[in-house]
């Protein structure tokens, strides 16, 4: 019989579980009912007080390794903290965020306990055979390629991409009976001595945002009066994104701008980047800007629920079926239209 434990931590305000985590326990919750296994809740957090907030889940057990050593994102202290929680579970399948916390120790925990690992998991569900086996479903080869994977050997260690379940939503968070568990740590060899981050309005990558904005090299080619406005695009984008909370994507052409001596958005860099060469992020709804659309940027896209463009072209490859609404406009007239509502409205 499997047994199936989600190993979760808590966000970086340390008061609740992180979303990514909360999607790997609406996985784990319907995996578990589907195979009639028993359900573990790990979790990884500073103290007791950050554990308690956990969701309450009719059923399932609740184990959790607090400490200060915790606290922060570490190789040695996440990797023993995961490990115990396999031990104390008797896990054979293993669920937990795709996250940049847990994706850079899972490996190493799944050696430690003789187990294997899939990374980017967009879906883990039950074969349609005779017998309940689990399959877990990846994209290869930049989002072209769906594969499902079943394993015999346990435990089976798998890291779910984020944004492929619905983040679990209890009518009363907390309220769980959370068992601690020890973790051995070795002899730590780095200190955590405080984090350095930009300010939010310098942050141009949030991967939670509802809205995915994509700029392409249109906006630093001439207009129509024969000049380029670079600055003027510049200053169009970060409005809008900072009227708009959304997230920054770019086309491979314009982030290898910089490199070609052409004109650039500053605030631009390639891990802005989506398609083929670049990220395939997942938001509700996503807008290009000034992008030819065709195949490789298309890739990028490909798990974007609506989208929309703006060009000028109508013959554009966004037009032949990849966007939902195509705007044929110029896109710096239409974005400081657009940035004129939104501010209007602050």
């Amino acid at each position: 019989m499997e047994s199936l434990l989600v190993i979760t931590h808590s966000d970086e305000t340390g008061a609740a579980l992180s979303k990514a985590s909360l999607e790997a326990v609406t996985a784990g919750q319907q995996l578990a009912a589907g195979l009639d296994a028993s359900l573990t809740i790990g979790i990884v957090a500073r103290d007791m007080a950050s554990a308690s907030n956990a969701p309450a889940i009719e059923g399932a057990r609740f184990i959790a390794v607090c400490g200060e050593a915790f606290a922060q994102c570490r190789y040695a202290t996440d990797a023993a903290a995961c490990e115990a929680l396999c031990r104390a579970a008797k896990a054979t399948i293993v669920l937990a965020p795709h996250s940049s916390r847990l994706a850079r120790v899972m490996a190493g925990v799944a050696h430690r306990v003789n187990g294997v690992i899939d990374t980017h998991i967009a879906a883990v569900s039950l074969s349609s055979g005779g017998t309940a086996s689990v399959e877990a479903t990846r994209w290869f080869y930049r989002q072209r390629i769906e594969a499902e994977i079943t394993r015999e050997k346990r435990p089976w260690f798998l890291l779910l991409d984020a944004g492929t379940h619905a983040p679990f939503a209890a009518a009363v968070m907390g309220g769980a009976k959370i068992e601690t568990i020890d973790a051995d740590l070795p002899a730590l060899r780095t200190l955590v001595t405080g984090l350095r981050t930009p300010q939010q309005d310098a942050e141009t990558i949030r991967p939670d945002a509802k809205l995915l904005f994509v700029a392409g090299a249109g906006w630093t080619k001439k207009q129509p009066d024969g000049q380029i406005h670079a600055a003027e695009a510049s200053e169009l984008i970060l409005r809008f994104l900072d009227a708009s909370g959304a997230s920054l994507g770019s086309s491979k052409s314009l982030v290898d701008q910089g490199g070609e001596g052409g004109s650039v958005l500053p605030f631009l860099t390639h891990l802005n980047q989506v398609g083929q060469t670049g990220s395939t992020p997942r938001h509700a709804k996503g807008l290009a800007t000034c992008c030819h659309g065709e195949e490789p940027h298309v890739v990028g896209w490909r798990f974007i629920a609506e989208r929309r463009a703006i060009s000028l072209d109508p013959n554009c490859g966004w037009t032949r079926g990849k966007a939902d609404v195509v705007y044929i406009a110029d896109a710096f007239r239409v974005m400081e239209r657009v940035n004129a509502l939104l501010e209007s409205k602050k």
